[in-house]
């Protein structure tokens, strides 16, 4: 069975070597494509058909952050479906990790993670699952919202229509292409959102769906 088709971006060639040698020993995973920069990133995508695409955040000239940004609209406008995005980084950097979300990442993993974590993350993303390492998480959300997200806060389950947005906010849109892309107003995706926030007591959308990571509704 053909395994997974994973494209690989380090700027650092002995990490980008180390991590696609690692890859290819996964039966069920094949490295199709391997770039030191991020420039280009669209075209390298298209002509190596990736499935997955494991990208460094931190890199010279074209961030990991600026890749995806861009790599974002430029399938926004193509209207193709956004490829599953596993970002690496070797400090926990817990803005680059919001910046990530907010862009459509689907997972997020410091280089210092095992091999059974870095090939179950691809697995997942390419099952159109997200993986966040939990280390990281922990990081971004306070410890006191955490452990009360994990025992004590209560919350109201999301209908399926507001799932299907979570999915949306998840995966970077706004409310103007959740609107187009679910055929309905603006004022009803608008509302819809209000509504998961105060569901899932959540300031802002980026927590809603970290707040929907742990709860395992992503």
């Amino acid at each position: 069975m053909p395994g997974v088709r994973v494209m690989v971006v380090d700027d650092q060639l002995l990490v980008l070597e180390g991590l696609c040698s690692l890859l290819a020993i996964h039966p069920q995973i094949e490295v199709v494509a391997r770039a030191t920069s991020a420039l280009q990133l669209a075209e390298l995508l298209a002509a190596s058909r990736a499935e997955v695409l494991i990208m460094d955040v931190r890199m010279p000239g074209l961030s990991g952050i600026e890749a995806l940004r861009l790599l974002r609209e430029q399938e926004r406008l193509a209207g193709r479906a956004p490829i599953p995005v596993l970002m690496l980084s070797t400090f926990d950097e817990h803005e680059l990790v919001l910046e990530s979300l907010r862009l459509g990442a689907q997972g997020y993993l410091r280089k210092d993670i095992s091999f059974q974590s870095l090939t179950d993350a691809v697995l997942e993303l390419a099952a159109g699952k997200r993986h966040i390492q939990p280390a990281v998480t922990a990081g971004v959300v306070s410890r006191a919202e955490l452990e009360s997200l994990n025992r004590d806060l209560p919350f109201t389950p999301l209908s399926d229509c507001e799932l299907d947005v979570l999915r949306l906010m998840a995966a970077g849109y706004s409310n103007v292409e959740i609107a187009s892309a679910l055929f309905k107003s603006r004022g009803t995706i608008r509302n819809q959102v209000s509504s998961i926030l105060t569901k899932l007591v959540a300031r802002d959308r980026t927590r809603a769906v970290l707040r929907g990571i742990e709860l395992k509704l992503l």
